[in-house]
């Protein structure tokens, strides 16, 4: 037993010694790291293979060293093997060196062991070898670049984001000084993300986002870098730029996700084997590359405009080797909008350029030239993009893809699983249907704890070609729910547990009404029985008069109680009929942050009952969710957008918000690093029905974020976005000025020709109106 545990240890030694380096398909930056695993257990390797038949081999200290230093090896060793050129070198490095120091550490401390037994030692070995030994290891350096990694991700996390010299030696080291390195390194980051969302590994995920945050951040920063280097005095209009280039297009191409590229780039791009839209970070259906000749022709007439000759286009290229300076002209226009030399694009020609291309009779569109797009393709292609990026796809016209799934339950320490949805689909009219209300699931098993970051600055010195990433579920639904009838256990036992729980609600004993609370909320979040019970033995009211506790545990266990207990609909209005509002609105008000964000969640929960909406909003619960919308921690923050969408559905509530402020906060949530775009676009749809909600759009900058969505958000977000635009056009000449301004046409055409079927009409209806304005209004531009 003792011996096999040094030999399955010296065996992963030998097994890494024979990994072979691949100097052909991995980079310098593996190789190094595995000269310097390679280097240290040169030193390990002989001292062990001394001792395994010695007496000091089954010294019980070293044989709980063993195990540890074996799984550390073996794991090296699959980092190492699975490495490839398109892999993540960000969570390499971290990984790779959190290994390496544990390897280090748990070599020292075999070898400290051996040294502190030298009766047990074999001849060859001596203190004096193994002093030397343990030198060598100690003065063994490695390059500690996830020091600088970890705090430029939490600094990042915080706000204030890493400073450039953060940022110019995790480029150096890392290779990511191009736009087109950072992308891939996205792509990599995303597909982690991606596999630790299936795996529910939340802990991973946290940290992988964070990563994603950063690389974000930095691709930002270079994009700023690029443009004030600049010397050309004319800024080129951002979507005439290659995003993956950042320079003019000379031969621009349609890929299946809509998005246009400079062909020799998105070529490169996928010769290396990658399948994803780089600026969408989407699933490519197909690598067909359709020629532009729209944009193409509309950078020829900009080009003659202003006395820019097109360069020759590239046709061969390294990915990673972006053109020369000397080959063409610099991407260096600003975000939102395009300009000539005295500061403003002509509207008129994009109108113009724009002519044959807009759809007549709601037909698709289909491109000028002898090269068509094929719009069913591009519709099928949509459709299974946002199949894997999406919870839920429209399917009919009339129906918008802005639902919310019912986020209630805040036990995130606790457990996670899916829930009673109520989805809505809102509609530039305000009307919504509400879906059927799904069964629960089963309980899933517990996550990680979650932790709280600030958000990114605001989005007005963001370029429109950044990185736009898909959510994560992680904020997603999170109660877990009853077992099926058939399994439903004998609640005898139940009933009796929670009526001496009831009773000690009312105890004058603050620590038995805190473990009673605790209790109560605990078997309101296993199971749909529970809950039932909990309400015919009289909890529901005593939970509600706990709200107004003095006491934070007691008002924290007391209110997710009763988010827990809302899940069921008869609860729901026995909690609204209590009297429930005002005490929730008081959580709101003075609670802390996780009772805060639970009572918004129980006020969503609540407004899924039509009557509900129109007691909460009358109440003065809009004020205090608007001011957790702006100030709230992140999960506050979705909880109060989720609750304001459904509030928003009921007409008379609209105004109550816009006056509240939000739609400053809804325009401040829209940038994507937030993680709320879907749900900030949406509320913004339902406001901009009324007259108020459109001013304030306007005046808060919302019209440059929303023509941002409809370029580059979900396909769910994509239709909010152009339902608010059209409602902003179709009532101010002013809005729909500057809506054209911001460049939306082409996005707006390519959503004409791909989008789900509401986001298509809503599209359609918004170029239609721009033609008709244009020759209504004769020559004017």
């Amino acid at each position: 037993m003792e011996i096999s545990l040094l030999s399955v240890l010296l065996k992963n030694i030998s097994s890494f010694f024979n990994l072979q380096s691949h100097e052909n398909r991995t980079s310098e930056l593996v190789q190094m790291y595995h000269q310097k695993v390679k280097e240290i257990l040169k030193i390990i390797k002989p001292v062990l293979e001394s001792i395994v038949d010695a007496e000091v081999a089954s010294d019980e200290s070293l044989q709980k060293e063993f195990p540890g230093l074996s799984q550390s090896v073996e794991d090296l060793t699959e980092l190492l093997e699975d490495c490839h050129p398109l892999m993540s070198k960000v969570y390499f490095v971290m990984q790779v060196e959190s290994l390496f120091a544990k390897v280090r550490a748990q070599s020292l401390e075999v070898f400290e062991l051996l040294k502190s037994s030298p009766e047990g030692l074999p001849d060859e070995l001596s203190s004096a070898s193994l002093e030397l030994c343990i030198q060598k290891i100690k003065h063994m350096g490695y390059e500690k670049s996830s020091a600088i990694l970890s705090k430029a991700i939490r600094d990042q996390a915080e706000g204030s984001g890493p400073n450039a010299d953060s940022r110019s030696k995790i480029a150096d080291f890392l290779s990511l000084k191009s736009n087109q390195e950072l992308l891939i390194e996205a792509v990599a980051l995303e597909k982690l993300k991606e596999n630790a969302e299936q795996a529910e590994k939340m802990g991973d995920l946290e940290c992988i986002e964070e990563m994603i945050a950063l690389v974000t951040h930095m691709n930002d920063c270079l994009i700023e870098a690029k443009q004030s280097q600049s010397a050309n005095p004319v800024p080129i209009p951002p979507d005439f730029c290659c995003p993956l280039s950042l320079e003019l297009m000379t031969d621009p191409v349609i890929v299946a996700s809509g998005q246009t590229y400079e062909r020799s780039y998105i070529r490169k791009w996928l010769d290396l084997g990658l399948t994803v839209c780089p600026k969408t970070m989407q699933t490519l259906a197909h690598t067909n590359l359709i020629p532009n000749y729209t944009v193409k022709a509309l950078i020829a007439n900009w080009c003659e405009s202003n006395n820019i000759k097109l360069p020759e286009p590239v046709k061969t290229l390294n990915v990673t080797q972006p053109r020369s300076p000397e080959s063409s002209v610099r991407a260096i226009g600003s975000s939102g909008g395009t300009s000539r030399q005295d500061g403003t694009f002509p509207v008129h020609h994009v109108l113009s350029s724009y002519e044959d291309s807009l759809p007549e009779n709601g037909h698709d569109v289909t491109e000028s030239g002898d090269q068509s797009l094929d719009s069913r393709a591009q519709s099928s292609a949509n459709e299974k993009l946002t199949e894997g990026h999406q919870r839920t796809v429209s399917t009919s016209s009339t129906h918008s893809n802005a639902s919310f799934s019912q986020e209630l339950s805040h036990e995130a320490n606790d457990a996670s699983g899916t829930q009673a949805a109520t989805a809505y689909s809102s509609d530039a009219s305000g009307e919504v249907a509400p879906a059927p209300e799904p069964q629960p699931a089963a309980a899933t098993t517990p996550t990680a704890p979650r932790r709280d970051h600030e958000f990114s600055p605001r989005f007005e010195t963001r370029p429109r070609n950044q990185l736009w990433r898909r959510p994560s579920d992680r904020y997603g639904p999170r109660i877990v729910s009853s077992p099926s009838t058939e399994n439903r256990p004998d609640l005898t036992g139940v009933e009796t547990q929670v009526k001496k729980l009831v009773e000690e609600l009312s105890s004058d004993s603050v620590d038995v009404v805190r473990k009673a609370t605790g209790e109560l909320r605990l078997l309101a979040r296993h199971n749909m029985d529970n809950r039932i019970v909990i309400a015919n033995c009289g909890g529901i009211g005593l939970l509600i008069g706990l709200l107004r506790s003095t006491d934070e545990l007691v008002q924290e266990n007391a209110v997710t109680a009763l988010l827990n207990l809302s899940i069921n609909d008869n609860n729901k209005s026995a909690i609204a009929n209590a009297d429930a509002i005002e005490p929730l609105i008081h959580v709101l008000e003075t609670g802390s942050s996780e009772a805060k964000e639970n009572s918004a969640a129980t006020l969503f929960s609540l407004s899924v009952i039509e009557d509900n909406k129109i007691r909460i909003g009358r109440s003065g619960a809009i004020r205090p969710l608007v001011d957790l919308l702006g100030n709230g921690t992140p999960r506050g923050k979705k909880d109060a957008a989720t609750a304001l969408f459904n509030l928003s559905i009921f007409h008379e509530n609209k105004a109550r918000i816009v006056q509240a402020g939000a739609v400053r906060y809804l325009v401040e949530l829209m940038d994507p690093a937030a993680g709320m775009v879907d749900k900030a676009v949406a509320v913004l749809s339902n406001l901009a029905t009324i007259p108020e909600g459109r001013a304030a759009i306007g005046q808060e900058g919302g019209i440059p974020v929303l023509v941002e969505v409809v370029e580059l958000g979900s396909a769910r977000g994509k239709e909010n976005a152009a339902a608010a635009l059209l409602q902003l056009c179709t009532n101010s000449s002013r809005f729909c000025n500057m809506v054209l301004q911001e460049g939306a046409v082409p996005p707006l055409v390519a959503l004409s020709q791909s989008g789900t079927p509401r986001a298509k009409e809503k599209a359609q209806s918004l170029l239609s109106y721009f033609r008709n304005q244009r020759h209504g209004n004769g020559g004017r531009g």
